[in-house]
């Protein structure tokens, strides 16, 4: 990947690892493929679930036939996978040494049925991954200072969370941040502060680097999270 490429973000706490992880920003193409040419990666060989805002995680092994998931792993070197987002939250996992990576896309729906950790979990039993080992980075999203939710959205989040400061009431609507949710849940499921890298950048706030539904509604286009083994 060219390193001065500013289509990509890398998350800092994968860089010195032997996997090229990143997420995408805005482009001006229509092809969703077009910035990944540079990824290393030919476009056979790259994989994304069929995104339904469910709880589902995948196992990619050698079946590239579409399916409905909103979280992938693989052992297999060679494959890019990753997830399409435009407000929600893109999540890379890596566990380099027992060659295992993952890619969450975690919407208020996903973030609710806590499938970063149901991710997590799946990577321990099937792959034998300790929690400690995993690194973690959570790409833009929309932020607290743009999502407001009713009760009802809130409610849901903070029964998956718990407490911690990811969300407070403002004119009889909750501002809550997605991203900080799904940090304290991986901090919950035993990953360890120090390997989570989280973007600070919200999509919203920001229509002219990333796509944002809320901004944009269904003119928005999708960017992505991406993570791969060579």
């Amino acid at each position: 990947m060219k390193a001065d490429n500013m289509q990509f973000i890398k998350p800092h706490n994968f860089i010195n690892s032997s996997v090229s992880a990143f997420f995408t920003t805005k482009t001006m193409s229509s092809n969703f493929y077009e910035p990944l040419k540079d990824s290393g990666f030919p476009e056979e060989s790259i994989y994304m679930p069929l995104q339904k805002h469910t709880d589902h995680v995948m196992i990619l092994e050698d079946d590239f036939k579409p399916r409905i998931a909103d979280a992938i792993l693989t052992g297999r070197k060679g494959v890019l996978i990753g997830v399409q987002v435009a407000d929600c939250v893109p999540v890379l996992l890596l566990d380099e040494g027992k060659s295992v990576i993952g890619a969450v896309h975690a919407g208020w729906r996903g973030t609710s049925s806590g499938i970063l950790k149901k991710t997590i979990n799946a990577m321990k039993e099937r792959f034998g991954v300790s929690a400690q080992d995993i690194l973690i980075a959570i790409g833009p999203s929309i932020r607290q200072c743009c999502y407001n939710v009713g009760d009802e959205v809130k409610e849901a989040v903070h029964k998956a969370t718990g407490e911690g400061g990811y969300y407070f009431m403002q004119n009889e609507k909750y501002l809550i941040d997605l991203s900080n949710a799904n940090r304290l849940q991986a901090l919950s499921a035993g990953v360890l502060e120090k390997n989570i890298w989280q973007s600070e950048e919200c999509t919203f706030c920001k229509p002219a680097k990333f796509h944002s539904f809320r901004y944009a509604k269904d003119r928005a286009g999708r960017q992505g999270g991406f993570i791969g083994m060579l």
